[in-house]
């Protein structure tokens, strides 16, 4: 006998939680079904982001950060320390702690707002009278039948054509995550977030790490004054970034692996590291969906082909998250988890993608919303910009960090705010203030005449609106 309900949302990541909680508060009888594991073989739901992907990240940026200032920074604080050392099983342990807590959280917020929860992998059966029959397969197998599919199945990290993940040696972000000792030599291949972020933890922990990009440029998507800012520092902190890089033989042996690439020049070069990881990018999860059985269309990725709205080629059935198009963003998926459940209460959700702020949360960090200043040439479209640096800003003077700069590009006539970018200590904070004034569309002029806290960091994003208009204050 199957079970009844109005919504049925195949993945609890950031986008299919989300997405099952708003609709319960709407008054819909929800289930969510999900399949990640815990180490005991419990439910985690969280998806990457909680289980191997943003939260654990974040934790073990934290702890290596501890030790890096530990090791290079509390001396000039008056504080001396010796004999610092990292205990990398007690790091994973906290990391795996943090992790539970947000998988139990997660459980929590499901009885809450009663959504009923299975564990286990769902997919598509057939299409039924008023909806579509789910089979849920986990240590039971059960059938459900809903009104309607929220499918939030999240992406997978793209090994290399003829190199699998072993998750010993050559690493996802899952076995990059899971690393139990400090490799003396570390390769990374893809200087993107993950890249970036998994490089920085273990080379604070001391491993040689040199990372492999094919793209000419660091870090093309960001605005290149701030990559250059960026690229700077990381170099000075000794990640080894090698750009413009072709790839060819990767040979994994007993012990580690040896890399054959060409640099810029054309010139073949050998890179042997004790372990690999290789960030290239993220694929829509939608193996073992059952597509083909209800006629659900998929593009040449995978990904679940979706109109403005999240709605697939199916009534009923919508996609949010990394399994259809855009930025694959937690904080994306959520955006429009909320916004198909109004939809589908006959509500008006809507998602701004123009207003999706990226961070990257290395040291220093790296935040950004809106478009690029390359962007805006290659548009055509006139503007005006304003930069103002951490080195200038009292409260960054005070910790100690005064790397990078606020970076500000507004419309040459109207004023409005196109883009805010930001490499340097909070960034990921900071961001968020540019989000709300370019949501309500605001001007440079607005955020200059804006009251910031004396000291903070802030006061470098009102000194940056004011520079678009050449009258900082203290700079």
């Amino acid at each position: 006998m199957s079970q009844q309900f109005d919504v049925i949302v195949i993945g609890a990541g950031p986008g299919g939680y989300i997405a099952a909680i708003r609709a319960a508060q709407l008054g819909m009888r929800v289930a969510c079904v999900d399949e990640w594991k815990n180490a005991a073989g419990g439910p985690a739901p969280g998806g990457t982001c909680t289980n191997v992907g943003c939260i654990p990240s974040k934790a073990l940026l934290q702890s290596s950060e501890h030790f890096d200032q530990a090791n290079h920074h509390f001396a000039e604080h008056g504080i001396a320390v010796s004999d610092v050392r990292m205990d990398v099983a007690k790091m994973v342990a906290r990391k795996d702690s943090v992790v539970k807590q947000n998988n139990d959280g997660i459980l929590y917020l499901f009885k809450k707002n009663k959504i009923t929860f299975f564990h286990g992998r769902g997919a598509f059966v057939k299409a039924v009278d008023g909806g579509y029959e789910i089979k849920v397969s986990g240590a039971a197998e059960e059938i459900l039948v809903g009104k309607q599919i929220v499918v939030a199945t999240g992406s997978t990290a793209r090994p290399l054509p003829g190199t699998p993940f072993d998750e010993q040696l050559v690493l996802s972000n899952d076995g990059a995550l899971r690393m139990g000792t400090v490799p003396k030599k570390l390769g990374l291949i893809g200087s993107g977030v993950i890249g970036l972020e998994m490089g920085s933890v273990w080379r604070r922990l001391g491993a040689e790490v040199t990372i492999l990009e094919a793209l000419p440029e660091f870090l093309g998507a960001v605005d290149q004054q701030i990559a250059k800012e960026a690229h700077k520092a990381f170099v000075k902190q000794g990640l080894k970034i090698e750009l413009g890089v072709t790839v060819g033989a990767i040979k994994v042996g007993k012990k580690g692996v040896n890399v054959a690439w060409t640099n810029a020049k054309g010139e073949a070069q050998t890179l042997d590291v004790d372990k690999l990881i290789i960030s290239i990018g993220r694929s829509p999860n939608t193996v073992g969906l059952n597509a083909d059985a209800v006629g659900l269309k998929l593009d040449a990725r995978g990904a679940i082909e979706v109109d403005a709205e999240c709605r697939s080629n199916l009534s009923g059935v919508w996609a949010v998250g990394d399994v259809v198009h855009g930025p694959m963003l937690a904080h994306k998926a959520e955006e429009e988890g909320v916004a198909v459940a109004e939809r589908m209460a006959g509500q008006h959700g809507h998602v701004n993608f123009n207003t999706i702020p990226w961070v990257i949360y290395t040291n220093p960090e790296i935040a950004w919303v809106g478009q690029t200043e390359q962007q805006l040439k290659a548009a055509g479209r006139a503007y005006r910009a304003g930069s103002f640096p951490f080195l200038a800003n009292g409260r960054a003077r005070a910790l100690g960090d005064t790397t990078g700069m606020v970076k500000m590009l507004a419309d040459a006539t109207t004023d409005e705010i196109l883009g805010v970018h930001i490499v340097g200590p909070m960034a990921s904070e900071l961001i968020a203030e540019c989000v709300v004034a370019m949501a309500f569309r605001a001007s440079s002029e607005d955020i200059a005449r804006i009251c910031h806290a004396h000291p903070s960091l802030s006061e470098a994003t009102k000194e940056a609106a004011l520079a678009v208009d050449k009258r900082t204050l203290n700079f």
